[in-house]
């Protein structure tokens, strides 16, 4: 990969990244198993007020929405899945600061897949923050896959 100047600092940045999104799962469900045990509907609507928002506006309407759905969650598949997402986020991260070739096709695989969500996301709710979100996993699949291409060029 001798056009990049330092694939392995770019490697080691977005592995890092993907590590702090498993963070940020684990944490996630640590906390939607502790709300289990308590009345989600009045957490929400505590936070809502604390915050000063209007509960009937779109975000505050949509989390007392998925509070309501909480307390009926199959809590089993939701770990499961959670734990899938968590692992594969991790063992991501782990191939890529190694600089491994499997960690840059888990990237590019697992980055990729959420590209059209994303994007229909964008289109159905445009905002900064979902055209940066856009941007972002395409730039970093973007760079897997020339890092890949890279990978199988003739060094001269």
């Amino acid at each position: 990969m001798s056009d990049v100047k330092d694939p392995r600092s770019a490697l080691q940045a977005i592995a890092i990244f993907e590590a702090t999104k498993g963070m940020a799962a684990l944490a996630g469900l640590i906390g939607v198993l502790d709300l289990l045990h308590r009345d989600v509907r009045a957490v929400v609507l505590t936070l809502i007020g604390r915050f000063g928002l209007d509960p009937e506006a779109h975000y505050p309407s949509l989390l007392l929405h998925y509070a309501d759905l909480l307390p009926d969650t199959d809590v089993h598949m939701l770990v499961m899945l959670a734990s899938a997402y968590i692992a594969l986020r991790f063992i991501e991260a782990t191939g890529l600061w190694l600089g491994k070739a499997w960690g840059e096709y888990l990237g590019a695989l697992s980055g990729g897949i959420y590209i059209p969500f994303e994007v229909m996301h964008l289109i159905d709710e445009p905002s900064w923050m979902n055209a940066f979100i856009v941007t972002l996993n395409a730039a970093i699949v973007g760079y897997l896959t020339y890092a890949l291409w890279q990978r199988h060029q003739p060094h001269t």
